[in-house]
């Protein structure tokens, strides 16, 4: 029997395997490849970098080529998440071992650690490495490159394995003098490198062909501009849009003005991912959930706040140093809750295939941190679903959306019109928007209004009402909003545009006052003020939705058909209290 066969001791689980991990099996297997013990995979969040692995550590444990498996993981969640799959693959490993314990366990074929576990005690994982033939697992490798301390002790505890698997979600660069261990490279060309590196994999599978396979969801970014305003250092007010900054460093302050909880572009955006969650539920994605990503624990505790102001319903707040955090993510990517808010606990790695709209509210723009990030909600589960990423409207971040979109649409084809945005390579990085000491006598956010300026489609930005006419959107088209190839880009951005008055009004009311601001009397406007009311309704209604759907035996969607056939008027989502109610009733009648 040749050796890496699919027909090998393993087969019968490689068959199952991916197209892609079948293929990368076969080249790291292949007897003309030099077998130096390093290989390097990144594929697109989402596509299955750890069945693969666990697929290739059963091989080589079933044809006994290694006897042990470590894997080195970048979050003690991960380490959890892998052990789990692992023993679905029928290897045992222990993800609870410390650096105060010794040898592995022998009923355990191995362990899962951290790379700061790792960089704590280098010698001790160098000898459990050593101890059995070993293969190492080194999932999200550029976080060897976190700090040189990191990739020293990479280096130190595993450079006598017996092989060695590196993953990432993406090629990653490098500074020249912070090479990650076991990874080979090649000169950056692209000018923001200042003569860095860039990884090259011995297998790469990416966005494009993983839509092409049907193994993750398409993506449509959906762009909102607005004012900020704030204080300077010399007192001086400042008004700046987000896509009209003059400078870098406007820019860079109108960012981060827009993110401070207390403007009105966040409570905007929230609405607005909050209505699209709602049309997925109603149209055969029952149990769809966001991701809002924060910049720190702070802003996401402020955020979460907003989340329960805006929608009615407490979101899962999910924080590093919550020592409930893993169960908290477990509990969602299994869960019915609409919305969760974290920081840095769901970037990579983590599975949540219900996730299918993400708000990007923090000032985070690199390359890696966004494709990890927006993996979160693209891992597809059946034909049809979509995600929706929702985001400032700020060169650094459409330039990362549209290289993601140019793959997509490589594959999905939109129609060739809108406005072209700049080259990537031609947009310089902001640099890090981080909290400036001093308060407000160097900077004070003042407010930010939120407004929607354009989707992306093939790296171009689509407005809305564009050069050629855009015919109506009816509600059956509005369910299949962000679907490309059901909607134009022009009909999704005119859509987006139209609910833009009316999500404006609605965090309005959701808003609190400011502390310094002389409140005066709302106007008198009941659908308005019953916001909380609706969002109640939309939540009994489709709870009611649920019964009804398991009693008959009929999916959600088409329930929802029929009431709105019995209760006419728009979705849900815009639709008055008095026909909620009406739905409400009617539900009550069918159950």
């Amino acid at each position: 029997m040749p050796a890496g066969s699919l027909d090998a001791p393993g087969a019968p689980a490689a068959r199952r395997l991916r197209a892609w991990q079948r293929a990368a099996l076969e080249q790291y297997f292949d007897p003309e490849r030099d077998d130096r013990g390093d290989f390097l995979v990144t594929a697109t969040p989402g596509a299955g970098k750890t069945t693969f692995a666990l697929a290739l550590a059963r091989r080589l444990l079933d044809s006994r080529r290694v006897d042990r498996v470590v894997v080195v993981a970048p979050t003690d969640h991960l380490r959890t998440q892998w052990a789990e799959a692992a023993h679905r693959a029928g290897i045992q490993l222990d993800p609870t071992m410390s650096n105060a314990v010794g040898p592995v366990r022998a009923d355990m074929q191995g362990y899962v650690t951290t790379y700061a576990q790792v960089a704590g005690h280098p010698m001790l994982h160098r000898a459990r490495s050593t101890a059995k033939r070993s293969l190492v697992v080194l999932d999200e490798v550029h976080h060897a490159g976190d700090g040189l301390s990191w990739g020293d002790a990479v280096r130190e505890a595993f450079a006598d394995a017996r092989r060695r698997l590196s993953l990432s979600g993406t090629p990653f660069r490098t500074k020249a003098d912070e090479r990650i261990p076991f990874v080979s490279y090649v000169d950056d060309d692209a000018p923001e490198s200042e003569g860095g590196l860039t990884s090259v994999a011995d297998y790469s599978y990416g966005y494009r062909e993983a839509l092409a396979d049907g193994v993750v969801r398409p993506v449509v970014f959906a762009a909102y501009t607005g004012t900020s305003r704030w204080r300077n250092s010399a007192g001086e007010v400042v008004a700046a849009s987000l896509t009209d900054a003059t400078t870098k460093s406007v820019e860079a302050l109108a960012w981060r003005t827009a993110l401070d909880p207390r403007g009105d572009w966040v409570p905007h955006v929230i609405a607005a991912m909050d209505e699209r969650l709602t049309h997925l539920r109603e149209c055969g994605m029952p149990d769809a959930g966001g991701l809002v990503l924060a910049s720190d624990q702070e802003d996401a505790r402020a955020y979460a706040k907003i989340v329960q102001r805006v929608t009615g319903e407490k979101p899962v707040l999910i924080l590093s140093d919550d020592p409930k955090a893993s169960k908290k993510i477990a509990d969602f990517a299994t869960g019915e809750e609409r919305f969760a808010v974290c920081v840095r606990m769901v970037s990579e790695g983590v599975d949540v295939p219900r996730a299918a709209c993400l708000a990007w509210m923090t000032s985070y723009r690199t390359p890696l941190f966004f494709a990890q990030a927006v993996g979160r909600v693209v891992r597809s589960r059946t034909r049809g679903e979509s995600a929706t990423v929702f985001l400032p409207a700020v060169r650094p971040l459409l330039a990362l959306a549209a290289a993601l979109e140019t793959d997509r649409n490589h594959v999905l084809a939109p129609p060739p019109s809108g406005d072209a945005l700049p080259d990537p390579g031609e947009l310089d990085a902001l640099p890090p928007a981080e909290r400036e000491p001093g308060g407000p006598s160097e900077y004070e956010a003042l407010e930010a209004q939120a407004e929607f300026a354009h989707v992306l489609h093939g790296g171009r930005a689509v407005v809305a009402g564009g050069p050629e006419p855009v015919s109506a959107v009816s509600d059956d088209e509005e369910d299949y909003l962000g679907l490309p190839g059901l909607l134009s880009p022009e009909q999704t951005a005119t859509l987006l545009a139209q609910r833009d008055e009316a999500i404006r009004k609605r965090t309005a009311t959701a808003r609190p006052p400011r502390e310094e601001a002389v409140a005066e009397p709302p106007a008198e406007d009941p659908d308005e003020a019953t916001w909380h009311t609706a969002a109640l309704l939309r939540k009994e209604i489709h709870g009611l939705v649920g019964r009804v759907a398991a009693g008959r035996a009929m999916p959600h969607a088409s329930v929802y058909a029929k009431v709105r056939a019995a209760v006419p008027g728009p979705p849900s989502a815009s639709a008055t209290v008095e026909v909620l109610r009406a739905r409400r009733d009617h539900l009550l009648t069918l159950v």
